[in-house]
Parts: C-alpha cells; sequence; structure tokens
C-alpha cells in the first residue's frame, strides 16, 4: 500500500488524532493530543516539534508520529517525567506499512541517535523498529527501561481483597479498620467545582510526602499539573481522591478514568499520620471506586514502590529503544 508522510500541526490534526488513538495497540492517557500539546505548550519547543501524519492511498489516516528533533537526536515529544508512556500511535493491522514508511521519513532527518523511550512491552513498536532498523544497517539496543505495575481487577471489592495474597490481606484489612477506629474518616472525589479548592491540597500533601516529592513539583510543573486536570475534568477523566480524618484533608492521589482501566498518576500524604497509613488506605479506596465503575485495570504506572505489589500489582515493564547509525 502507497503511503503519504507529512508532517502537520497539532491544529491540522487534532480531531482525527482523537479518532485514531482508540483503534491504536497502545491508547493510553499519555497520547491524546491534548495531553502532548500541554506538556510542549509548557516544556517543549514547536520549532523543534516534528509530528508525522500517515495516510494511505485512498486517504486513509494510517498513523501519528509525535517525534522531537534536537540536538542530533530524535524522540518522542515529551519527558518521561510527566510521561508514563510513549509510543507511535498506528492503527491495529497497518504496521508492516506504517513502521517503513515513517522511518524512511525520519532517515532524512538530521541526526545520529534515535531515543524511544518508555515503549510498553507487547507494542508492535518493538519488532517492528528492530526490523526496519536490521534492514537499515543500523545499530540498534533494546533494554527494558521500568516497571508499570499493574493487575486486572474483579468484579467486587470482596473478591478483590479476598483475591490479595494472605498477609497483604490481612494487613490492608487491619490498616482499614485501624485508621477507621481512630477517629471520623471519610474519602470523595474532587467534582469540577471543587478543583480550585482540593488541588492546593494535593499539591501540599504531594510535597510533603518526601523530600523527591517535594522536589519534583515544581512550579512549572503545579502549572501544568493544574491544567491538565482542568482539561481531563472536562473530559470526564479525572479522578482527584481526597481522605479526610477528622476533618483534615491528609492523603490524596490523582487517578486517570481512561478506557477500561485507572492509571495511579501520583498522589501525596501526611507523613505526621503515616501511623494510620493514610496513603495506602487512600488508594485502596481508589481501587474500591474503580471496581464499582465497571474497570477492569488498575494501572500503578511506573515505579517499583512496595505498596503496589502490597495492593495485588504484578509487574509489566517498559522499553528503552535507542539506534545509532
Amino acid at each position: 500500500m502507497p503511503v503519504s508522510i507529512e508532517t502537520v500541526k497539532f491544529d491540522q490534526i487534532e480531531g482525527d488524532w482523537e479518532d485514531l488513538l482508540p483503534s491504536c495497540w497502545t491508547n493510553t492517557i499519555f497520547l491524546t493530543p491534548w495531553w502532548q500539546k500541554t506538556w510542549l505548550k509548557h516544556f517543549g519547543d514547536e520549532s523543534t516539534a516534528r509530528i508525522l501524519r500517515a495516510t494511505g492511498d485512498d486517504g486513509t489516516l494510517l498513523g501519528i508520529a509525535p517525534m522531537n528533533v534536537a540536538d542530533g537526536i530524535v524522540s518522542f515529544l515529551g519527558g518521561t517525567d510527566l510521561f508514563d508512556y510513549h509510543d507511535f500511535l498506528v492503527l491495529k493491522g497497518v504496521e508492516e506499512t506504517f513502521y517503513p514508511a515513517a522511518f524512511d521519513e525520519i532517515e532524512t532527518w538530521e541526526w545520529s541517535t534515535i531515543d524511544l523511550v518508555s515503549v510498553p512491552e507487547g507494542s508492535p513498536t518493538i519488532p517492528c523498529v528492530t526490523d526496519v532498523a536490521a534492514k537499515k544497517g543500523w545499530q540498534i539496543e533494546i533494554v527494558e527501561e521500568d516497571k508499570a505495575p499493574l493487575m486486572q481487577i474483579p468484579d467486587t471489592w470482596d473478591d478483590y481483597v479476598g483475591g490479595l495474597r494472605k498477609k497483604y490481606r490481612h494487613e490492608l484489612r487491619r490498616k482499614i479498620r485501624k485508621l477507621s477506629n481512630a477517629g471520623e474518616v471519610k474519602q470523595y472525589d474532587c467534582t469540577p467545582e471543587m478543583l480550585d479548592e482540593l488541588l492546593p491540597d494535593f499539591f501540599r500533601l504531594h510535597k510533603m510526602s518526601s523530600p523527591d516529592k517535594a522536589e519534583f513539583m515544581t512550579d512549572a510543573r503545579e502549572r501544568f499539573f493544574t491544567e491538565i486536570a482542568e482539561i481531563a475534568t472536562a473530559r470526564g477523566h479525572f479522578k482527584l481522591s481526597m481522605l479526610e480524618f477528622d476533618g483534615v484533608r491528609v492523603a490524596a492521589c490523582i487517578n486517570f478514568d481512561y478506557g477500561e482501566s485507572y492509571l495511579l498518576y501520583n498522589s501525596g500524604y501526611d507523613p505526621e499520620q503515616s501511623q494510620l497509613s493514610v496513603g495506602l488506605v487512600n488508594k485502596a479506596w481508589t481501587i474500591k471506586d474503580a471496581i464499582e465503575s465497571g474497570k477492569r485495570t488498575f494501572n500503578f504506572l511506573r515505579g517499583v514502590e512496595r505498596y503496589k505489589y502490597d495492593l495485588g500489582a504484578e509487574d509489566s515493564s517498559v522499553f528503552a529503544i535507542q539506534i545509532t547509525r
């Protein structure tokens, strides 16, 4: 099938991008045009961004490659600090057509290295790019970059708790009981009307959680989080779950309700209440919410923090692909 490749701007492709994404192997919130456009606005450089559109001879959109080219390096648009996954957007079934055409175009650019990070396991990008590199005589290295633990969730909360390993099941029940017996506890989700009030509390709790989180949450990232929260709220994806203990907000986590999954993006808690496990209970109750919402997957995203496995996660990997010529 003949393929046409052209470089486009966001406003030329945004609607088609939204339409294509559900038909791609990697369909995640991080690949939405609004997430990537917001990142570009806050952290990127439009002069180095290159968004490729691939179409068939009948005009069918086959795929999109949101790329960046700077200092001799070709990469996906966006950084790993705010994106848990990256990938090409490829219509299922046209992989053997899309990848050679896209890399024929990329080959014409000025670069010494292609760095493709955070590609999820099972993505057709891994075998297809390997094949393209071999045919072009390029050197390629693929390494496991990180874990992104996730779990398939059952139909009921009781089934979920009962399915945990005995130790973790006992600990979760004990921690919920201890917190509930210690004072008045309630958890609730942020409504659109509450966003301006609750986001500052989320940032406060996030920064309190650890020195690393305090360092991470710069003013620039706060602005990015705020705009993403506003857009995702309007689209029905944003889930900020706040836990109160004796009338004080002590833990919070941000999930994205996307497709059949909840994605646990970030969290925070008051360390002075750590003896009551407020952070873990806050996250556990968002799993309960995901179950009651009929979701099939709970994705803890990147990182191997112990609590993820305590709550039933199993490992899934993301990979980095590096190509030199």
